[in-house]
């Protein structure tokens, strides 16, 4: 019937005895009347005219020749395709044994109005606005036609009509699926418009639509089986009806086509085991699955309903079609990734006790291969399901092993369901440990991973499966674990560093941190050492300001505390932790200044237990050093030795790096003790604190403040006008004083901070035996001192000037005065200096300062015994002793300082003025020193400078005008 040609009799259906048959049923039985006329087909028809009574018996016979033979009956012509089609409608209504040739023949007129139609789509110019041909005006009559039975007798009419006209549309899509100007299946949206633009192929979809709507409130069986079938058969061009159907009766389609594809599974012996292997013995099941599939997107409400209505309303019931409604629904979900996330977290939530229990009882029954199949079937699902994959993993961990004994009121959960649970979750890891391992390349980093949907589910909930593997909950803790191990290579390289990384930083205790080493040994087994991509992450994390600081101290515990488990020798700990954490030494070494006192001490314990690399660069040493003094002082202010231990450690391994970090510790160490309120911990007097320390100043107004001493502003002497009591926008200047401290206290600092410079001085210098350091750590102490107490005078000339050159630098000495009276540790660092020859000599402008400030200070002293200036006293006696033990004065001379408390003001100073006579006719000079190696160590030979007496008798002067109180000294002083 292609293109419009005439049917012949056998090809409507109607040949032969069934042609006979209805010549016989339309015989006359009385007088017969003359045919009407047929009216040409070129003339178009009026618009419907109202019912006409029915058709005579003599009229009847000559529509069923007309029909049958094609020829009008009164001209002998052949009639027109659309009279023809008006003869065929005419038997449709008025003879019901004729109903099948009728519709069969109507269906060359659909064809030709379909090809009419794609025809002028494809022409170069189409009209704008074509006229309607006859065909197309007697597809509406057919519509209305058809209608007016349906809505007559739907029993009788409606589940032909929608056969007829489901197949027809199928039967049309399928055939022109490829001409040109036809979207592909694929674009359902472009189909499903260019066909509802088809008058014809429109006009079924209205026929069927009204016979489904005829026929919902009493059996749309029929109806719904029509679609199925066509959709089997003529799918996926047939997709575009089932999709416009579906979402015009969403609720009738979902239901019916459900319970369609349940017979049908049911009727083609649908089981367990079928459903295991993915038998395709059942036709319509493919039908079902696309119907469902396109109403997913905006009926998804109502397909889950309909589901779960379904599998609750199978369970407990015996009747055959409801044993067989759990494997309908896993092939469903097998053949359907949509259906099965549109209802996989609703199904899970409505497990209870209760379901489980039946569903248990339910499975008893079953052989058990097919048991076996049915398990494999949902392990298979869960693999490939993303949805709702943490709430299942859950379910599945609390079903298989609670958390606690203690259940929840209500029916008790079957030990049968915990044991299916706890033997689905193994078969589940292991299917998961086949599909993230099955590579074809043996390193698994240069095969890409296959998609594991359950796993990509899982990937953003790392920190979750994390927390609830850290509770450490019997089996659960072994499975989560190995869950987490498969994530994490599954989404490696980023996911192994993610998964580790929250191990570290959400364990709390040692059993909890212990999960992290075993994770990191399986995942070194298949993978490239994932730690420094978790280091690197944590440090990425620091620095976004992601972790909360009480999480962030406990991570770098966790750190310090696996460094340390390791730990056999100074150096210790785990190698592949501590070379990861040493690449990010500047960004953890920031965490030193961190304003909350448990995170900075919690990473001054991780940089203490780190081992550092030798070759530091500038850049990176000078800033970690900084924070680590810092945080040594800020732990000596605390006064607890278990916080100053790691602080203690952390300088001396920085020290230990190379000569140069040795020489930034030590410079950093003297600046941070001399400098602030640092001084007050050895007793000293705190500065006026800089810029950089000073707190936040209050709204303080300086002109609100002058004027509460003066009625006006004393502005007399113009520019030059001084204010007192503050700094211009600072407000007033705070009161230098020092702290009240006990003595016992402040001698443990001292002792804790020389031992600390002896530390570092050892660190990165061979020192000598005994208590002595080594000259190049000595000398850089030196540096620092000078630096440090007159920065001015540092790089100055070692030589003692002369006494002419000396009256110029009486300010300056003055100030070195005052700076050792301000800071009680200088005495104790000098003598330190001292101890390594000839270190002592690159202090010469602080010990030149300091003699010169005690000359004048005892030349200008009335008083009658030096005890009347008690410093002064002890700092001449430390002076002398210095320079003795620096060898930088013989030993008779050095020995003086065991007079001074016995003598006069005026004769200590005629001693003080001997030893500068000494020192400036043999100036502290480092080439004096001659190192010797049988000892290690720089001795001066004394000898080589002279004659020693000339400067002694002012000394032997004194013994003998105090003999009758220093005649038991006398013997020291006499070579």
């Amino acid at each position: 019937m292609e293109g419009g040609a005439e049917p012949s009799f056998a090809a409507a259906g109607v040949g032969g005895f069934r042609g006979r048959a209805l010549l016989a049923h339309a015989q006359p039985h009385g007088p017969a009347r003359p045919p009407p006329p047929c009216r040409p087909c070129a003339t178009p028809r009026a618009p419907p005219a109202p019912p006409r009574p029915p058709l005579s018996a003599q009229e009847l016979s000559q529509e069923v020749k007309a029909f049958l033979s094609g020829l009008d009956p009164v001209q002998g012509t052949p009639l027109s395709p659309p009279a023809h089609a008006r003869c065929a409608l005419r038997l449709l209504r008025c003879l019901p044994p004729a109903r099948h040739a009728a519709l069969q023949h109507l269906r060359g007129l659909f064809d030709d109005q379909v090809c009419s139609h794609l025809l002028q789509r494809e022409g170069s110019a189409p009209s704008p606005a074509p006229k309607a041909s006859p065909g197309a005006e007697v597809v509406q009559e057919v519509r209305r036609a058809l209608a007016e039975l349906v809505a007559a007798n739907p029993r009788a009419w409606a589940p032909n009509v929608a056969a007829w006209a489901s197949e027809l549309m199928g039967q049309l899509s399928s055939k022109y699926a490829g001409r040109p100007g036809v979207p592909p299946p694929a674009s359902l949206n472009e189909l499903l418009q260019l066909w509802m633009s088809c008058p014809a192929t429109r006009a079924l979809l209205d026929i069927y639509s009204q016979c489904l709507a005829a026929m919902v409130g009493s059996c749309p069986d029929a109806c719904v089986d029509a679609l199925l079938d066509t959709s089997v058969q003529h799918s996926p061009h047939f997709d575009w009806v089932v999709a416009h159907v579906g979402s015009s009766f969403p609720g009738t389609i979902i239901s019916r086509v459900l319970s369609c594809g349940l017979k049908d599974f049911c009727a083609h012996g649908g089981d367990a085991a079928g459903t295991a292997t993915g038998d395709k013995r059942v036709p319509k099941i493919a039908s079902v699955v696309g119907i469902l599939g396109h109403l997913a997107s905006r009926h998804a409400g109502s397909i889950k309903q309909e589901l779960l209505r379904m599998f609750h309303e199978s369970l407990g019931s015996t009747r055959e079609h409801h044993k067989a409604t759990v494997p309908f629904l896993l092939q469903l979900a097998l053949m359907s990734p949509t259906l099965l996330a549109t209802v996989s977290p609703e199904l899970v939530d409505s497990l209870k006790p209760p379901v489980l229990n039946q569903l248990h009882q339910h499975f008893s029954a079953m052989p058990r291969d097919e048991l076996d199949g049915v398990v494999g079937v949902v392990v298979h699902l869960l693999c490939h399901t993303s949805a709702g994959a943490l709430r299942t993993l859950r379910f599945l961990l609390a079903t298989a092993a609670p958390a606690s004994v203690i259940t929840a009121p209500g029916p008790a959960l079957h030990e049968g369901v915990r044991e299916a649970c706890e033997r689905l979750l193994q078969l589940l890891l292991l299917h998961l440990h086949k599909l993230v391992h099955g590579r074809s390349s043996p390193s698994l980093a240069e095969c890409p991973a296959r998609p594991v949907p359950f796993l990509d589910a899982l990937r953003p909930h790392v920190r979750e499966l994390c927390l609830d593997t850290l509770r450490l909950e019997r089996k659960r803790c072994l499975w989560q674990h190995q869950l987490l191990a498969l994530l994490a290579v599954h989404s490696a390289p980023h996911g192994a560093a993610e998964a580790l990384f929250f191990l570290l930083a959400l364990a709390r205790t040692p059993e909890e941190l212990a999960l992290a080493p075993q994770l990191h040994a399986g995942l070194c087994a298949v993978l490239p050492d994932p730690l420094p991509a978790a280091i690197t992450a944590a440090v990425a994390q620091i620095h976004a300001g992601r972790l909360p600081e009480p999480q962030l101290a406990q991570l770098l515990r966790n750190l310090a505390l696996l460094l340390q488990h390791r730990e056999g020798d100074g150096d210790g700990g785990d190698p592949a932790l501590g070379a990861a954490l040493a690449r990010h030494l500047p960004d953890l070494a920031q965490l030193l200044l961190h304003p909350r006192p448990e995170v900075a001490e919690a990473a001054c314990r991780l940089l203490a237990a780190c081992p550092l690399p030798r070759a530091l660069p500038p850049a990176h040493l000078l800033p970690a050093v900084r924070a680590a003094v810092r945080r040594f002082f800020a732990g000596l202010w605390l006064g607890d030795a278990a916080a100053l231990a790691p602080g203690v450690r952390l300088l001396a391994r920085l020290s230990a790096v190379s000569p140069a970090a040795a020489k930034a510790v030590l410079a950093q160490l003297v600046e941070g003790a001399l400098r602030g309120r640092n001084a007050e911990l050895f007793g000293g007097t705190a500065e006026p604190p800089g810029h950089e320390d000073a707190p936040v100043p209050p709204a303080v107004s300086l002109l609100d403040t002058n004027q509460r001493f003066t009625a006006g502003l004393n502005t007399s002497g113009g520019v030059w006008s001084v204010f007192h009591a503050g700094v211009i926008g600072r407000g007033l200047k705070p009161a230098a004083g020092t702290g009240q401290r006990a003595a016992e206290e402040l001698s443990r600092n001292t002792q804790t901070f020389l031992s600390l410079v002896l530390r570092c001085c050892r660190g990165s210098w061979a020192a000598r035996p005994g208590l002595g350091v080594s000259a190049e750590a000595a000398k850089a102490v030196a540096a620092a001192l000078v630096e440090a107490v007159c920065p001015e005078a540092a790089g100055a000339e070692l030589a003692w000037p002369p006494e002419e050159l000396a009256r110029a630098t009486v300010e300056r000495d003055l100030r070195i005065l005052r700076r050792f009276r301000q800071h009680p540790l200088l005495f104790p660092l000098l003598r330190l200096v001292a101890g390594g020859h000839p270190a002592l000599c690159y202090c010469s402008v602080l010990l030149r300062g300091l003699l010169a400030s005690l000359v004048a200070h005892w030349d200008a002293c009335r008083a009658s015994s030096t005890v009347a200036s008690p410093w002064h006293l002890r700092a001449s006696c430390a002076l002398v002793a210095l320079l003795a033990e620096g060898s930088l004065l013989p030993p008779v001379l050095g020995n003086m300082h065991e007079l001074f408390p016995e003598l006069a003001p005026f004769e200590v100073h005629l001693l003080l003025l001997s030893v500068w006579d000494y020192l400036r006719e043999n100036s502290p000079l480092p080439q004096k020193f001659t190192f010797q190696p049988e000892l290690g160590v720089f001795r001066r030979d004394f000898g080589r400078d002279g004659d020693v007496g000339k400067h002694l008798a002012v000394l032997h002067s004194v013994l003998h005008r105090n003999i009758h109180r220093l005649g038991l000294l006398a013997g020291r002083f006499y070579p």
